[in-house]
């Protein structure tokens, strides 16, 4: 069984893959299966979030790379960057991770499939479908949590939604 205890930051080529759903990828304690069955685990710093993409380094030199796994979402496409700022503040009142797209010309979002929240944005005007995508949200601000006392002038990332 490999054990990964770091991140890898290096060149070299994944020898192994370890596909995740969103909620696995926010653990930094984990036991999973790798890609071609082999058990790992891995133990990383509290807080550490894997996206996709990003490669851990066994406790053999192994580099196992993460992919995000296909899950199932709420897409919610807007008519304007309005609808989609409303849609955005009402999830972000109620601290849902949201994924919004990066493509040129698409207004929409992605989060987590929750019959609730598809109501609540129908409610605002919102055309929702339900697809199956990897899930890969949106950022917070602040990495590290709240920080008093301490150099502030870095901002850094901090995944809101994790469990």
């Amino acid at each position: 069984m490999l054990t990964v205890e770091a991140r890898y930051e290096g060149d070299a080529p994944a020898a192994a893959t370890l596909v995740l759903d969103y909620e696995r990828r926010t653990k930094s304690r984990l036991r999973a299966p790798l890609a071609n069955g082999e058990e790992m685990t891995m133990f990383l710093p509290r807080g550490a979030v894997l996206r996709g993409g990003d490669k851990l380094l066994a406790s053999d030199g192994t580099v196992v790379e993460v992919v995000a796994a296909p899950e199932k979402l709420l897409e919610a496409r807007c008519a304007d960057a309005l609808e989609l700022a409303r849609a955005a503040y009402h999830l972000g009142n109620r601290h849902v991770a949201v994924q919004l797209s990066d493509a040129p010309g698409a207004c929409w979002l992605r989060l987590q499939n929750d019959h609730v929240l598809r109501h609540m944005l129908e409610g605002l005007g919102v055309e929702v479908r339900e697809i199956e995508a990897p899930f890969e949200p949106e950022a917070g601000a602040y990495a590290a949590g709240h920080r008093h006392g301490e150099d502030v002038t870095t901002a850094r990332i901090h995944v809101m939604g994790g469990k």
